[in-house]
């Protein structure tokens, strides 16, 4: 049987994943009080039902905090849990409930006089245990169809091993906050000044000779790869089994996506024994 559990923050986009779950046959089941996932869990079991998505935050109340417990009481049991924490930076957060003008869940416990940004913090806090043990995504900016896709391959990756992300930003839009490293590779010579350049990607031929013609280009993604095949096992021996990579440029379409292309590129075909599977995004691009 295979479970996931949804959770993050208010507003990230819980619901979007949800219904991306659902209609990908998993049973699904919202605003689930935590204490009772073992036993929705074993009843959906006995008939037969052998993919669960649970959705459970704060709106549950503090036994929130009783989720990593339950999680591994059930992975000890054999079954195959996965936590997906979606997240987005407060500015974000903030708007979507001013456009949306509901009142955020966290209200009822801070009183009616609590502004958003007071319950965000107190969600985020409330939240973090679960953010350190979970696959993050961070929805900032992110189209529902980019964010479903990337939900889908999230969850549909096997976690016996080390799942590998690399993931590409924009350093004007700030910095994802799912990310667990970051390099930066705003030195590289940028394609975006080359007029017929401007409007292509890093996974163009065109885009792709511009930047190798710069020589630190080899180098630097040389010495990227070299780090993370010497770090990335200690992540294993820490529990965790996925490891989001952010690799950022400018604008996050020229050379941030070359680098991470050829870095997936690398790691698919000469994997480390860590690894079972690698995926790529691309913020801007998505």
């Amino acid at each position: 049987m295979k479970v996931v559990l949804v959770t993050g923050l208010s507003g990230s986009g819980k619901s979007v994943a949800i219904r991306a779950l659902e209609d990908s046959h998993f049973y699904c089941v919202d605003n689930l009080p935590p204490s009772f996932i073992p036993q929705v869990i074993n009843r959906l079991s006995t008939e037969g039902i052998s993919q669960i998505a649970i959705a459970a935050d704060a709106r549950t109340g503090r036994d929130i905090v009783d989720v990593p417990q339950i999680v591994g009481a059930l992975k000890t049991s054999g079954t195959d849990v996965r936590i997906l924490f979606l997240d987005a930076d407060d500015e974000t957060l903030v708007t979507r409930y001013s456009e949306s003008r509901r009142r955020h869940p966290m209200s009822a416990r801070l009183g009616e006089q609590a502004t958003v940004q007071e319950c965000v913090d107190a969600e985020r806090e409330a939240l973090e245990p679960l953010r350190e043990i979970a696959s993050c995504i961070d929805t900032s900016a992110l189209l529902p169809n980019a964010l479903r896709r990337w939900v889908l391959e999230t969850v549909e990756e096997e976690s016996a091993k080390l799942t590998l992300v690399f993931e590409t930003f924009g350093f004007k839009k700030g910095l994802p906050s799912d990310a667990d490293l970051v390099f930066d590779v705003r030195c590289l010579s940028n394609p975006y000044y080359i007029k017929n350049l401007r409007p292509l990607t890093g996974k163009d031929i065109e885009v792709q000779h511009h930047i190798q013609s710069d020589l630190r280009s080899d180098e630097l993604i040389n010495d990227i790869e070299a780090y993370l095949r010497k770090w990335l096992p200690s992540y294993l021996n820490e529990q965790r089994s996925y490891v989001t990579v952010a690799i950022g440029c400018t604008g996050g379409q020229h050379r941030s996506v070359y680098v991470a292309e050829t870095l997936a590129r690398r790691f698919t075909e000469k994997q480390l024994s860590e690894i079972e599977s690698v995926l790529i995004r691309h913020r801007t691009l998505d």
